[in-house]
Parts: structure tokens; sequence; C-alpha cells
């Protein structure tokens, strides 16, 4: 919701139901990547507050006059390919999506049990819901089960130095004349590899105006992470693709998904 801050120039408010009894601590971590972030020179609206009721979770963010990329073009990725170097050893919140992704792609479960695992409780969801993926049909078992034998003998990764955004997409992207001027829905940002964000344009750039760029975000993460590390935020960020329309049983796109998911492996496996 936008809404007219006294004194100042407006706002968004944004409020979402209390999912879990740290939420707010959630929230507030964010904040924290924001404020650690922006004085880095990071593209990201200011965070003005953060609160919460019995029921919700909410935070207040400078408003941005500025629209959503309508398409992702070759300027737009290129411009945030520069957006992600300013993630470079940022890593601030103990927030490990790198270590996430690891469990994600091989399966496994985390090495230690109990509090002392950083993991929220919707990457425990996801981890759980992902699991399951192969009972949808035979074509995702199909490309789960090529996901899982590339990643099967990955060791653990090594630590995390980079912040990461996890949902680098065009609708969290704002752009004016041609020119990207905030990164948004920074909510779930925490430390990794800043390949994770580059892996997430990758997603979005098969079709042909794009072919170009995507051969130079596939040549970086491999500079940065390596084939190995490449196949696994691969695999997470196709698993995690399939999980959410599997789960609203929107069955009608997952074939396109598969479809994009081998294209993926394969352009990948020529690069190895």
């Amino acid at each position: 919701m936008r809404v007219q801050v006294a004194g100042r120039a407006n706002a968004v408010l944004k409020t979402v139901p209390r999912a879990h009894p740290n939420h707010l601590d959630e929230t507030l971590r964010a904040q924290r990547v924001v404020e650690h972030m922006r004085r880095r020179g990071y593209p990201t609206p200011a965070w003005l507050g953060v609160g919460a009721t019995a029921t919700h979770v909410w935070h207040l963010m400078d408003f941005v006059d500025a629209a959503p990329v309508p398409e992702l073009t070759p300027s737009v990725v290129e411009q945030l390919m520069e957006i992600i170097e300013l993630q470079a050893g940022q890593a601030s919140e103990p927030y490990d999506h790198w270590s996430y992704a690891w469990r994600v792609a091989t399966g496994q479960e985390p090495a230690v049990a109990g509090p002392d695992v950083n993991e929220t409780p919707e990457q425990s969801f996801l981890r759980q819901s992902i699991a399951g993926l192969s009972g949808h049909s035979s074509v995702v078992s199909a490309l789960v089960e090529r996901l899982r034998l590339v990643c099967a003998d990955v060791p653990p990764p090594p630590e995390a130095p980079d912040m990461v955004h996890t949902d680098l997409n065009p609708s969290n992207v704002l752009v004016r004349d041609g020119a990207v001027v905030a990164v948004v829905d920074i909510g779930n940002a925490g430390s990794g590899t800043r390949a994770t964000d580059l892996i997430n344009l990758v997603w979005f750039t098969f079709q042909d105006p794009l072919d170009g760029v995507r051969r130079r975000l596939w040549t970086r993460i491999l500079d940065l992470v390596g084939w190995e590390g490449a196949a696994v935020l691969a695999a997470t960020q196709i698993l995690h693709m399939l999980e959410f329309p599997i789960r609203q049983r929107r069955h009608d796109v997952v074939p396109g998904l598969v479809m994009r998911g081998q294209r993926a492996l394969d352009e990948l496996n020529a690069l190895r």
C-alpha cells in the first residue's frame, strides 16, 4: 500500500500474515541487510520502520517512482550483473543460502539437527515440499532424478562471503527509461554466493534476444563457483521453480518448466 508520511516523500507499506514465531526477527534481519547494502551503493529503497501485530508483520520503505521491468533486455541484464557485483564480500547476516542450496540440490538433511541449524521455517518447508516433487508425474520425476545425479557427489560448499538477494526476478527490478533504479523485495536476503542471483537471471533469459547475455551469465557463474557449484545452484533454482506451481496446482505450466529445466542442464553440461 502506498502511504503518505508527514514531512517526507511517499512510502510503501508492506504487510504479510505472521507465519511463525520468528517472523519479526527475520524481517529485522532483512532491514539490517538493507541498511548495510545501501551504505555500499546498492540500489534498494530505505526501510523506514519494521513492526508486528499479533497477526501480521510489516515494514515501511521509501516509494520509488518507477515500474517493474516489463521484459528483460540485454541492457537490463547487464546492469543487474553490475549491481550483483556490489554484493561481493558483503555477507552481513548468518543466513546461509549457499548451504541451503546444497541441501536442496543433493536432498541431504542438515549435518546438525535442532536450533543450531541456520535454516528458517520457510526453508525447511520448501525442502520437504521439494522432496515430494517426483510424485507429480513421470517427466518431473525424470528431471528430479537427473538433478540429483548431477549433484550427488558435490561436497558441501565453502563459506558464504557475499550478500544474496535470492529473488532477483523481473518483477523485483524497477526501471525508469531503460535504467535500473531499484531492486526491491529483499525480505529473504542473506549470505551465500552472488552466483545465486546470477542463476536467477539465467532462468528468465531463455528467449532469443537474450541468448548472448545468458552465455555471459553462465561464464560469470562458472568463474565464481565452478561447474559443480553452478550445478547445485541451477538444480536449486529449477526445483524451486517447479515446487511453487505444483503446490498451487497450476499443472498447466509444469511441462514448460520441465523443458526449461532440461535445457538449462543441457547448456550447463555443454560448458563442463
